[in-house]
Parts: structure tokens; sequence; C-alpha cells
């Protein structure tokens, strides 16, 4: 006998993580597959941070931690919050996670009840409408287009928002669009948000170091929300340490109470070794961190370059931070490809560059987006040089 739940009926395949399986299937198979589809910086963890998690061992850290973290670490991201970002935090206003995934999750599903609404301006990363849903809440989406951005407005917010909205989510810089917040965008924001204090606001910036148009600006920073704020980060993105599982949540001391409640029950407190390679991280030198962003701002200027000049049936806009580009393929759509199939749609698309160019990508309608695409240019400028040469093959077979 087979028995899923409704609410895992409801939940839909993370598409990002579907289209990676794809490609490491191919590419099992012997194809040569190049990997757009992954969120994954290509670098190797600093040495500084690896000699941490050894010292780590050897100093016998093996035993369970704290359900919200290890304290020198939640003390390490105070200090961070404060020097980086002018944002004011307790110890014990902070809880270190699974991952900013996993935190992601802990608030909403901590914050919101059946039927409270959540709004999402969209294009958004894969998972925040299906944690909205896995909470039983109602996501209420708001489309941001290329034209404006790919940022929400203050009208667009003002409409959004009823009596029944508990959360506005943002991510800042973004994911899939590397659209990135001024202050002055965010001001208006914030401007809207006070006029709403029933209305928590999920700040996601864990690509805050992988920016390219200057100082990240948080929206906890205005005084007037600033105890409605919370601000989703971790180490995965800046520090290339996505398999050390390491993010964290700073907001409100009676929410950090009641996550770490949530994860008592859980997964409990995270892996020792990586808490403490986390610490050397935030504590150590950020020269490597600079280092790998310059790398990401020279690809972002290879891969969309090679793309309008090589693909030009994609509209592409410059991203200002992360490492995507989202163009735009709705001059794409429609279009026949050599076996008669039609490429109806995004997801079309996608599955006829990992077939015809071997090239993964993720369809935009995965980020609420229809007739994009994303692609990630975490890799080596080889790999992307040869990625957009055969994007531009497939995409000429069209007819």
């Amino acid at each position: 006998m087979e028995y899923i739940s409704e609410r895992i009926q409801a939940l839909a395949p993370s598409a990002t993580l579907a289209m990676s399986q794809k490609s490491s299937e191919l590419k099992a198979r012997g194809v040569d597959v190049i990997n757009l589809s992954v969120g994954e910086p290509d670098f190797h963890t600093p040495d500084h941070i690896k000699e941490a998690a050894k010292r780590a061992i050897d100093d016998n850290f093996s035993f369970y931690t704290p359900v919200p973290g290890y304290l020198s670490l939640r003390e390490a991201i105070v200090e961070k919050l404060e020097r980086e970002n002018g944002l004011h935090f307790e110890a014990s206003q902070v809880v270190v996670g699974n991952g900013a995934k996993h935190e992601l999750c802990n608030v909403v599903m901590t914050l919101v009840n059946p039927g409270d609404e959540v709004v999402i301006p969209m294009p958004a990363w894969v998972s925040y409408v299906q944690m909205v849903i896995l909470a039983g809440g109602k996501p209420v989406t708001v489309p941001v287009g290329m034209e404006q951005g790919f940022k929400v407005t203050a009208a667009q917010l003002e409409a959004a928002i009823t009596p029944r909205t508990r959360l506005v989510m943002l991510c800042s810089p973004s994911n899939p669009t590397g659209a990135v917040y001024s202050r002055g965008e965010l001001a208006e924001l914030a401007a809207v948000l006070e006029r709403h204090p029933q209305v928590m606001v999920l700040s996601d910036e864990i690509y805050e170091h992988i920016n390219y148009v200057g100082r990240h600006e948080s929206i906890g920073q205005f005084e007037a929300i600033a105890d409605r704020v919370v601000v989703i980060n971790g180490v995965s993105k800046a520090y290339a340490m996505t398999g050390w599982r390491i993010g964290y949540m700073a907001g409100p001391q009676w929410l950090a109470k009641a996550v770490t409640k949530l994860q008592g029950q859980y997964t409990s407190g995270v892996s020792s070794i990586a808490q403490k390679a986390a610490e050397a991280a935030l504590r150590g030198t950020q020269a490597p961190v600079e280092q790998m962003r310059e790398a990401f701002e020279r690809r972002r200027d290879l891969v969309t370059g090679l793309l309008q000049e090589q693909v030009p049936q994609m509209q592409v806009s410059l991203p200002d931070g992360a490492f995507y580009v989202f163009p735009r393929v709705t001059d794409l759509l429609g279009m026949k490809a050599p076996d008669g199939s039609v490429i109806a749609t995004d997801s079309d698309l996608a599955m006829y560059l990992l077939r015809e160019a071997h090239v993964a990508t993720v369809a935009g309608e995965a980020f609420g987006a229809p007739g994009y695409l994303r692609l990630s240019y975490a890799t080596s400028d080889d790999n992307l040089r040869e990625a957009v040469g055969r994007i531009a093959a497939a995409v000429n077979l069209l007819r």
C-alpha cells in the first residue's frame, strides 16, 4: 500500500534540482553535458576555512550542538551583521540551520497559519511558493518583469497587501534574475510596510556578497520596520561552502525562540564541524570573497556579451548581482525543432537545449516567469564559451 499525505502531494518537485539530476544522468551515460542549471559556485572552500574544520575535528567537536547553534558562531554572525550591514542583533536573536533554505522554511512554518497570505514578487526562487503551500498559506504572486528590472514597486506591494497578509518575501540580490534593490527602492517598500503593522518581512540575502553595483542594502536597516524584518543569510554562496550546509536567520527574539522550538523537534543543532568552519569564514580574511566576486563579475560580462552576440533571439538584461542570467526567450516559442516537435513553452526549450545542445538550463516558469530561462554562470570561462556556442547552434536549427 502506498499512501502520501495531502500536504506532500500538494508540493511540486524542485525544478532546479530536477534539471541538475537530468544533467547528472546524461553525464553518467557518457554525454558531455555543461550544467548551467545549478546555483553553486565552482570554487573550492578557502584553505583557512578548511583548516578550521580540521582543527575542530582534532579538538573533538564531535558532540551534539545547541539547537540554535554554537554561541561563538551566533556571536560571529551578530558581529558580521553589525559590521557589514549596520543591523543590531543579540546572539539570542540568531538561529543557525542546515543552510539558508532550512531557516527560510523554519520561519515560514513558524509565522504562517492556514489561509494566511504571503506576498512574493515573481520571478522568485522555486522553493518560496512551495514553502508557503507546505505551511498551508496562500502565495500571492506579484509579476515583476524585465521592463521594471525584475523588482517590485511600492505601488505593486501596496496593492498586494490585504488584511490577510502575514508575510512578504524579498530576495536581493535575486535568484533567478540577479536584480539588486537600491537603498532608495527599499526605503519606498519600507514606507508601504510601515502602514501595515501585521506584515512581517523575510529578507533573503544569501547572495549579498555577489554584488556588482556597490554596497549591499538590507531592508532591515529601516528603523520603523526593523522589528518586523527577518534576515536570512549563510556561508554557501560567498565562501563556496554549499556542501557545508550552514545558514542562519536573525530576527525578533520571540521568533528566534519559536524557530528554535521547531528546529528542536525537526533537526536539532547542525553539524559541529561545519559550524566551526563557518565561524572561521565570518571572522577570517574576506579576501577570497572579493576574489570570487570579481571572477563572477567577469563571467557575467562574458556570458551576457556572448548571448547578445551569438543568440540575438534571446533578450538579455545585465544582472547586478548573484550568478545568473535570465534571458527572455519568447521569440523562440512556437518554433519547430529538427524532429518536428514544437517548442511551445520555455520548459520545452530547456529540454530541447539539454537534448540537442547538451546544456542544462532551468525554465523560467519554474520561477513563476514563463517565457524566460535561467542560466547559471558559476562555471569556468571555457565552459561558458562552449555552452553559448552550443546553444546558438541549437537555436539556429529551429524553424
